[in-house]
Formats: structure tokens, sequence, C-alpha cells
């Protein structure tokens, strides 16, 4: 029997396992939870065998079981941490998270929801609204950089491109030595070396004084010095023994002295350069002359001036010689390749390019201007003189030859020798009389007119020449060899005019329109306005007359005449023809005589282009066709007010009373006719006849102001009792009701009026701004706060009510409540103009551009805006610009008495006398009767008789000026 004894026993790191055979059905690492894989090593993949009854066997009895994997059904496990339980409601994490979600949980949550929500709002207004002011404070108090910087940060816009490169870099003055290291310097030769070096080689006889031991011979050609060697140079013998003697020596030579004065021999060399230039620009020849003058620009125009690359340069030249080589006949390729050598600077390559064209090519017009235009002059006129030869019949060669002339004699003589070959051509018979005097040249029209009697030119220059009887036969030769020309039979009507034959004018024109329908010639209606507007530019208002009432109504439609006749009168007017247009206006109040709006335009125009006596005849003649139109005696009897015939005004005033008997404004402006002239009694009269004929309010309401403004209060109080009887709505009662009794002193009483004014006229915003003003004018700030909560309840989104809220709380110094109110206001009215320009002004200095900005781009066109704007530039100090805004605005809006009053300071101020002038003329003829501050002066009873450039006067004293 045989002994194994174990390897374990022999080798103590052996185990005792190792060499025995695995049991059955053993894998390797099933037990601790191993399964196979592949590498690329690999042949095939590894087996993952499926664990049976055997494998669990050796997994239970060799290592630890394997853990049974997870369903997927199942959930985490509940987190039992420490750090997820509370002491309240224990753990974390929801009771029923394993069971089923269904509707009724869904429709829980929802409610949960809603809930949450709710809560949520009942205090999210007061929430945001301190979150706002919070963030609004801390703003305020520390600003961002972009807010501080915003205004300059705008005026970026304007620096340009040599200051943006001018601002230093940010590291410029940190560093300096290291990142600009000093280059090496270099010292110039002093004089004296320079000196003592041209005195090199010259014999001399003066001792140097460098030289302090050794002796100095003058032997010419040889020096030799000793003190440790032998040297020996050209120029002179000089010995030196170091240590030895010195001897004195002696100079002979050129020079004379050791000191040269540089400076004398740089002008010497430069009077020497005059000489020779003086010497050669006298000499006349060759073309070896010089001119001194125009030497550097000769230079300048030598520089090559094309900008593009020699690769492209040399592409061009093999192109173009290709072209010239396939198409040697063509003289394209020969201009072209010429301009290209030209453009890189080679002009002798040109000249020598368009020769050898010419060569092969000499019956090209464009190849011998072109060789013309290269050569110098006094080249150019040989290459003239061939060119005559070969293309005697081009004009533009010989206008070509007729300008490389210089004296009008030869140019005379050059241009005849054309027309003998060109007898034909007009441009040579026009650039020929251009040279000639007024006699001398019309001789020669004479004769172009017979060689070219096509051409109008001629003919009519002849015309202008000619005396009136020659003329007149010249153009009936003109018609009778030009039938179709239009401009001869005008040059006719002209004529006539000239001489003083108005009655022909007319008729010509007339002949003129039925000879060319009769020769099929298109009557071209614009062109025959054109030439109206050059007769009255040449001072033939006649022919223009003529021409328009001819030809005006041709082409338009029936229905389209008032429309279109009245675009050619505006059209006129921008080409500053205004006979034109006055005759435009003649013709179609002739066809709609009883047309209101044209006369009213008629009338509108000779105010501002024709005269008063012009005017007053339209007027006249207006309402004399259309008695209705109050408008027109009213524009009548103005007229004749302003003139100072206040008779001749109360005589048209009285025809539109038998006209118009029931018509307001006619009564009207008879009152303020007679109260302007002091006449009271007859106003008083006046309204009370026209209480009695016309019942009206405004008669009422006029008659008490006119006692108002002659302090009779008791009279007026009377007439606005029985106007309130009558007309019990009517709000301008209450309004001067209450201003009455405020100025007695009454202000319950007036509150009391303003009140019920209220009750009766909801949407009055004068008569709430009344009350309002009044409660604060008595100190009772909360109640004018109430008032005008109510009024904008029943008011909503007036700008009107909004601002007056914001001043109320400004002059109350509450300037955060106003500009939160401000705020407000501007996002239920975002497009008032008022409000926009008051939250400009309300904003700190360095932020007010910014809103400008803003504002102008809600409210373009608004005049509250652009005045805004034109003060704000106005306290920058930019006068000029602020200036030009002033002009916009009162331009936009000329009724705006603001601007008007703000403009006339700015002027008075900044301005000279006429600019001044100026806007007080224009605002007379605007005659503005709008904005706040003017009509707050106009309404003032102190003021009821002033006028319009009184009132201007007034309020711009009470200006301040903008800051």
């Amino acid at each position: 029997m045989t002994t194994t004894i174990p390897g374990s026993l022999v080798n103590k790191t052996k185990k005792h396992f190792m060499g025995m055979s695995a049991p059955a059905g053993y894998v390797a690492g099933v037990g601790r939870g191993a399964t196979g894989f592949t590498t690329r090593s690999d042949i095939g993949p590894g087996v993952d065998l499926p664990a049976d009854p055997g494998m669990a066997g050796a997994a239970a009895a060799g290592a630890t079981p394997a853990k049974k994997p997870k369903d997927d059904d199942n959930d985490e496990p509940e987190d039992l941490n420490d750090a997820n339980y509370d002491e309240f409601e224990g753990y974390g994490g929801s009771l029923f998270a394993k069971d089923p979600y269904d509707k009724d949980d869904q429709e829980a949550d929802e409610i949960y929801h809603a809930v949450d929500m709710r809560q949520d709002e009942r205090r999210r207004d007061y929430r945001e609204r301190k979150y706002k002011e919070a963030v609004e404070n801390y703003r305020k108090e520390r600003p961002k950089i972009q807010q501080q910087f915003s205004d300059l940060r705008r005026q970026l816009a304007t620096v340009k491109e040599e200051e943006w490169a001018s601002i230093p870099e940010v590291g410029d003055s940190r560093n300096r030595a290291k990142r600009n290291p000093r280059m090496e310097t270099f010292t110039p030769v002093p004089d004296s070396v320079i000196a003592s070096a041209m005195g090199y080689g010259q014999m001399n006889t003066v001792m140097d004084s460098s030289i302090q031991n050794g002796i100095s011979t003058p032997y010419s050609g040889f020096q030799s010095s000793l003190g440790g060697g032998f040297q020996s140079t050209f120029g002179g013998f000089q010995s030196i023994l170091n240590p030895g003697l010195v001897t004195p020596g002696w100079k002979t030579g050129t020079g004379t002295s050791s000191d040269l004065d540089l400076r004398k021999i740089g002008q010497a060399k430069n009077r020497i350069m005059d000489i020779r230039l003086n010497q050669v620009s006298d000499s006349v020849s060759g073309q070896t002359v010089v001119d001194p003058k125009g030497y550097l620009t000769d230079l300048q125009s030598m520089i090559p001036q094309f900008g593009a690359d020699m690769q492209d340069i040399k592409k061009g030249r093999m192109l173009l010689k290709s072209l010239r080589e396939t198409n040697p006949e063509k003289p394209q390729g020969w201009v072209a390749s010429a301009r290209l050598e030209e453009a890189s600077g080679k002009l002798q390559a040109a000249r020598n390019l368009i020769m050898e064209g010419l060569e092969r090519i000499d019956k090209s017009e464009d190849l011998w201007l072109e060789a013309i235009r290269l050569h110098p002059p006094n080249v150019g006129k040989n290459i003239v003189a061939n060119s005559v030869r070969a293309l005697p019949h081009s004009v533009k060669i010989w206008l070509k030859a007729a300008d490389l002339e210089i004296d009008v004699k030869g140019k005379r003589k050059v241009l005849r020798r054309a027309l003998e070959s060109n007898p034909s051509s007009v441009r040579l018979w026009k650039a020929a009389i251009d040279l000639e005097d007024p006699e001398d040249a019309r001789m020669l029209l004479s004769r172009a007119v017979e060689c070219c009697p096509l051409s109008t030119e001629l003919w009519l220059a002849l015309a202008k020449l000619e005396t009136y009887e020659n003329a007149q036969k010249v153009l009936n030769k003109a018609r009778e060899n030009i039938p179709t020309e239009r401009m001869i039979w005008i040059a006719a009507a002209r004529l006539e005019e000239t001489r003083g034959q108005a009655k022909r004018v007319p008729i010509l024109i007339e002949r003129a329109l039925i000879s060319l329908r009769s020769a099929q010639v298109e009557i071209n209606r614009k062109q025959w306005l054109e030439d109206a507007v050059e007769c009255e530019a040449a001072n033939c208002p006649l022919t223009s007359r003529a021409i328009i009432q001819n030809v005006i109504a041709i082409g338009v439609e029936d229905e389209d005449r008032k429309h279109t006749w009245m675009e050619d009168a505006e059209w006129f007017i921008t080409q500053h023809a205004i006979q034109s247009a006055r005759a435009v206006y003649s013709y179609i109040l002739n066809i709609f005589s009883k047309k209101k709006s044209i006369w009213t335009r008629a009338a509108f125009f000779e105010r501002e282009f024709g005269s008063v006596e012009n005017y007053e005849e339209i007027l006249k003649k207006a309402t004399e066709n259309c008695p209705d139109a109050e408008n027109l005696w009213l524009m009548q009897a103005k007229s004749r007010w302003q003139g100072g015939d206040v008779e001749g005004a109360r005589q048209i005033l009285a025809q539109a009373f038998r006209h118009n008997p029931n018509s307001e404004e006619i009564w009207m402006a008879a009152v303020k006719l007679e109260s302007e002239n002091e006449e009271f009694d007859r106003a008083r009269k006046l309204l009370e006849r026209a209480r009695n004929s016309a019942p009206s309010p405004r008669f009422w309401m006029k008659s008490a102001r006119l006692e108002w403004c002659l302090n009779d209060l008791v009279r007026a109080k009377e007439l606005l009792n029985e106007g309130i009887k009558l007309y019990p709505n009517f709000e301008k009662f209450y309004m001067i009701f209450g201003q009455i009794y405020t100025q007695e002193g009454n202000f319950d009483e007036a509150r009391k009026f303003y009140i019920e004014g209220t009750k009766r006229n909801v949407h009055c915003i004068p008569l709430w701004l009344l009350l309002v003003r009044l409660e604060e004018f008595r100190g009772r700030h909360i109640k004018a706060r109430s008032e005008l909560d109510i009024a904008k309840t029943k008011n909503p989104k007036c700008d009107e009510l909004w601002l007056e809220g914001v001043r109320i709380e400004m002059r109350a110094g509450q300037r955060e409540l106003a500009q939160s109110m401000l705020a407000r206001a501007l996002q239920e009215c975002e497009h008032s103009g008022r409000l926009w320009a008051e939250a400009i002004f309300i904003e700190l200095r360095h932020a007010r551009k910014t809103k400008i900005v803003d504002a102008l781009k809600k409210c373009e066109h608004d005049p509250h805006v652009l005045l805004a704007g034109s003060k704000l530039i106005w306290a920058e100090r930019k006068y000029k610009k602020a200036r030009e805004w002033f002009m916009r605005t009162v331009k936009v809006e000329p009724d705006f008495g603001d601007a008007w009053a703000y403009f006339y300071k700015f002027e008075q101020i900044h301005g000279t006398q006429e600019q001044k002038d100026e806007v007080k003329k224009r605002c007379l003829q605007a005659e503005p009767r709008h904005g706040e501050l003017w009509q707050a002066a106009s309404k003032d009873v102190k003021n009821w008789r002033k006028r319009t450039g009184e009132l201007l006067e007034i309020i711009a004293v009470k200006l301040e000026i903008p800051t």
C-alpha cells in the first residue's frame, strides 16, 4: 500500500488542496457573486451558468450566499436616519407612499394647492410693495454703476475714433519701464569733429593743441610719429617724440582757418540751387524746362495711384496682352492696357502702348483721344494734327484740339477749321459762338441756323440777339423748320410779353397748342407746368399764367379736378413760383366759385405770400360768392381792424349780420371789436341784443365776463344767476362764479359753486381742478387729495388730474410720493406728453437724459415732450442745439403758447436782437391760444385786453431759467 505524504507537510507555503481535482459542479467565484466576462484575447464568450442545486450546495458550503435581486415594483426602503426624524411629525415621508395614487388623491392635492395659493395671494400685494420699496431704497442708497454713469455713457456715441485711440490703456501707468525698455541712443557727431575731419589731409602750419610733445614738419606726403613705433601717412610729414621737444610748425593749403560756419555753407548751397533752377526755367529749348513751382506737383502725379496688389497688376497685364493679341483691331484693349500702366505709375509704357495701338488702328476716335490725354501739350498738338488728318469729321477730336490751344485766337482758328469739315455739328457751332462777342455771335448764329436748321437752341439764341422785328422773323422761320417744338412758341410769347404786348401772350399759347396737336404732338401736362415755372423765373408771369390756364385741365378727370389742382398749387409753392400758384387758385375759383374751403385756402395763401390788398380783395370776392361763410367775414373784418380801419370792420360785420343774423361767432367778433376799442356801452348793447335775438349760454357768459372785467361784480353775478336759470348745465357759469367769489375772499361760496358745477358736469376737468386748487390754497391738503381722487374715479385715464396730484405732492414736499404717483399715472396714461414732461424734471439731473429718451419713444411728436427736451438742452448750455429743438417744437404745434414763451425767453438771454424779433414776429403770425401758462395769462382779468405780443412779454418775464 502506497503512502502519500501531503504537500503541506513538505512545504509550509503550499496549501493542501493545491493539485487536487475540483468537486463536481464547481464554478470558481460563484460563491462571491462573480460571473463570466469576455476579453479581446478570449476565443469565445465566458459562460454564465445558471444556479442549480449543486451550485447552491457548493455556495452554501463554501461562501456567503448571493443577495436576491430586487423586484422592480418594490420601492426604496424608508430613511430611518436620525437626521430625518422630527419630534412633532416623526420621520419624514408619506405614510401612504406605497398605496396606489387614484383620482381622489389627485383631487385632494388640487384642493390643498388652491388653498395654499389663496393664502399666498392674501398678502402678496403687501409683500411685493414692501419688496419694491426696499429695492428702491437700496438702489437710491447704492445705485448701480450703469445708473450713475448713464448720462456719460450716452455721450460716448459722440466720441470720435481719434479720441478713442488717445485714451490710455489700463496698464499704461504700471511697469512702464519694463514694458518699454529704453532703446540704445545715439548722439550726433559734434561739429568740431566734422570740421577737423574736413581739414584732415590738408597742409597746415597751425600747431595742434593736443600735441604737447614732439615736432611737426611740413614735408608734403610723409608723416612720421615716434612714440613706440614709426608710421608714415600721405598728407604731410609729422614727427612726434614722446617725451620730446615741441617745435612750432607752419601750414599751407586752401584753408586759412580751422573754424568753419556750416550754416553759411548750407545757405550757399541753397542759393546755388535757386540760381540753377531759375536758369533752367528760363530756357525754352527742348523738353528740359523745369517749372520750380510745379515740380513737386509733377512728382506727386508720378506716384502710382493704383492700390491693387502687384500680382493683380501682372495678371491684368497678361489678360490685356492676350486681348490685344487675339483682337488687335479693337481699340478697347489698347485703351485698357494704357490705363492700367498709367494707374500703376508707368506713364511712358502707357504712351508706348497707345501709340502702338494707333499704328494698328488709325481710325479709332477713342485711341486718338486717349493718346492726346496721355501726352504733354506740346506733343499732344502733334498727335492732334495727325488725328484730324485721320478723322476729319470727329467732333470730339476737334474740341480737344481747341482745348489744347492757350489763347482765344488759336481756339477760334481751330474751331473754324473744324466747322469747315463739320458744318452740321451743333456742338462745334456752340463752342465757336461762346468765344465771340455779341455782334460776331449773331453773325455766326445766322450761318449756324442755315447749317443746322433743326437745332432749337441755335434758333432761340439767335432770336435773343436780334431786334424785336428780326426776332419775330427768326422765330417764324424756326416754326417752319421745327413745327413740333413747343419752346419756340413759348419763346415767342415771352418776346411779346417783354415788348408789352400782353394781349398777344394768351393768343400765342392757344395757337401753340392747336398747332402742336395738328402736328400729332402729345401735350405733356407736367412739361408745360415746368415751363411755366421757368417763365416766371425769367420774369414773364403773363406767359406762365397763360400756360397754366390752357394746360392745367388737360388729362384731369372731372371728379379729380379739385384735388389735382390743389396739389398743383402746392407744388408751385414748393418751387417758389408764387405767381403760378396764384394763377392756379384763380383758375380753380372760376370753376368752383361756391366752395368755401377753396376760398379759405386761397385767402391763407394771399395772407402768407401776397400783400394786404390782395388778401382783402380775395376775401371780398369770397364773401360775395359765399355770404354764409362766417369765417370769411371774420377774417375780412379782422384784417380791417388790424389795419386800423375800425369803421370798415364794423361795416363788414354789419353786412355779415344781415347774411347770418343768428351767428354766435359774428356776434362775439362784434363785441370784441367794440370792447377792444373801449366802446363798452356799445358792447353791452350788442350783447343785450344778442341775448334777446339769438339766445345762447355763450352770450350770457360773455356778458358776465365783460362786467367782471369792468369790475362790476354785482351785475356780473346777476347775469350769471339768470344764465344758470336758463342753462343750468353750462359749466363756465360755475367757473366764473367761483373765481369771482375767490377774488372777493368768499371761499365757502366759491367752493359751493364749484361742487355744484362738478355735480352737473362730472366730466368738466377745469372745474375739478379749480375745486382742488381752492382746497389746497386754503391749506386743506387732505380735502384736496380727496376731491382729486373722486375726480379721477369719475374721469379715469385723465392725465390732467394725475398731473395735478403729482404737483400737489411736490408742493407739499412729498417727492417720493409724487414719483410713485407719477409712475402709476404713466402706467395708466402712457402716451401723455404732459406726464412725460413732468417726469423728466422730477428726476435727478443725471437721470433726466434717460427719461427724455423714454419719453420720445412714447410721444415723439408731442409738443410738451419737445418743450421739455428743449429746456433740458438749454439747462446743459448747448444753446445752438436748444434753439433747433425750440424751432422744432413751435413747428410741430404753432398753437402751443408755452413753447413760444420759452423760445422768446431763450432768445432774450442767448440770442441777438434780430433772432428775438423773428421769434416774436412768428408768434404774432401763429396767434397761439393754448398752453397751461398761456391760458393762465390770457384768462386773467388783468390781461383781458392784452394782445398776443403783450402776453408773450408778460409770460416771458415770469419764466425761470431751467436748471
